[in-house]
């Protein structure tokens, strides 16, 4: 089984991009992060003709929105309300009725890293602590973990260590809570279990560089894990670059595991 995460950055401005990913890399699973659109716009006939036919969604207008879409049976449709704000930023399913799969977008946290100043900011670590709090109870369960976490939580997953630490996404205090959710929640990060930690590594790069792929000052901000006792199960797993330069691309690009479930 092919899955795939993608924050895509507006889901009815991209759709064909995402219909030509999924058909050219042969996706099975495909979630999706910042749909930006309500429920009723939901594009569901585009892609249930191309075989994506079992579908869970929560969208919003302009804002946030996540999507599971797959070819195989989709069940226990669910999401968590985090924070207590209704904003669509998480949504699950169960596949192969004993793997749980959730799909992320995790508040970005605006521009000061402060909790006491930054309203965003602290709604973005509130978030991250009651995932910490959820996953410790839950870690025997057999789950994958994918989405845009707004975290590039190692050295080499920002182009400069030293002059991203005090940039909110580099910041101490969310690398430590992201990493401390990691190894309370029995979670395995599947790229870097793949590539060494000391290799740069980004799923990110803002769209105010004029040339991305020259400057290269990326971040790894999109994520996907599995429990520890199913990693075995892991195959493969790519950052896929290849979108970053299609025509109005997401400043997002997928990432691709094939896992044995």
């Amino acid at each position: 089984m092919r899955i795939a995460t993608w924050n895509i950055n507006s889901i009815r401005l991209r759709l064909e991009q995402v219909l030509r990913f999924v058909r050219e890399c042969d996706i099975d699973i495909i979630c999706l992060q910042e749909t930006k659109t309500p429920d009723q716009y939901f594009p569901t006939k585009e892609f249930e003709n191309i075989g994506l036919k079992y579908q869970n969604y929560r969208g919003e207008k302009s804002y946030n929105g996540v999507a599971i879409l797959s070819n195989f049976k989709l069940e226990d449709e669910n999401f968590i309300n985090w924070c207590g704000k209704n904003d669509t930023r998480h949504i699950s399913v169960k596949l192969n009725k004993n793997i749980e799969l959730h799909n992320f977008y995790i508040p970005a946290g605006g521009d000061e890293p402060d909790i006491y100043k930054n309203p965003k900011f602290n709604h973005k670590i509130s978030f991250l602590n009651e995932m910490k709090n959820y996953f410790q109870k839950y870690k025997k369960t057999n789950k994958i973990l994918v989405g845009d976490l707004n975290i590039a939580p190692l050295e080499h997953d920002v182009w400069s260590h030293k002059q991203l630490l005090n940039v909110v996404s580099h910041t101490p205090i969310e690398t430590s809570t992201l990493i401390d959710i990691i190894q309370t929640g029995e979670w395995a990060d599947v790229m870097r279990e793949l590539i060494p930690s000391n290799e740069k590594l980004y799923s990110w790069w803002s769209y105010r560089s004029r040339n991305w792929e020259v400057s290269n000052r990326g971040r790894r901000l999109d994520h996907f894990w599995v429990s520890k006792k199913i990693f075995p199960q892991v195959k493969s797993g790519v950052i896929y670059k290849d979108t970053r330069s299609w025509e109005r691309p997401s400043d997002h690009v997928p990432i691709i595991v094939e896992i044995d479930i």
